[in-house]
């Protein structure tokens, strides 16, 4: 089919993805972006947020954390420091990293690392959001 482009997505652990698509969303630390077949190339750091890609008209999400994008007219790489398809998020995990977060976001400001649980509270509720997503799609199941 014409008009495809390549969406590969790595970490440093696996090669998560690589697919044909129609269109890929992805959260950049400039704001969300949306890549078609024959994009301009640039290259972006990004955010931590759901990625979604359309296959055959259905939606597909990705949590990912950190890391960077190279955009070609037929190809996305993303580079990302943490990528999770989103049937492969534990509800169960990411709801206790939220509420170990709140609790540390909680204590006094002198005790903890506040940069650092604030990330984390970041990353649990885009993991369930992500997971909230796929499912209102209909590309993953609870």
């Amino acid at each position: 089919m014409a008009n495809l482009i390549r969406l590969e997505i790595v970490t440093p652990d696996r090669n998560l993805l690589s697919e044909d698509v129609e269109y890929v969303g992805a959260p950049g630390v400039s704001g969300e972006f949306g890549v078609l077949h024959n994009h301009t190339p640039f290259l972006t750091a990004l955010s931590i947020g759901s990625l979604f890609y359309k296959k055959e008209g259905r939606k597909y999400f990705v949590f990912v954390s950190g890391g960077f994008t190279e955009v070609t007219p037929t190809k996305v790489s993303i580079l990302a420091e943490v990528a999770e398809k989103a049937d492969e998020i534990s509800i169960e995990r990411a709801r206790k990293a939220k509420e170990r977060a709140e609790q540390r976001l909680q204590q006094e400001k002198e005790q903890i690392d506040y940069a650092r649980a604030k990330a984390a509270m970041a990353r649990a509720m885009h993991r369930l959001r992500c997971r909230d997503d796929a499912v209102s799609a209909g590309t993953c199941s609870m």
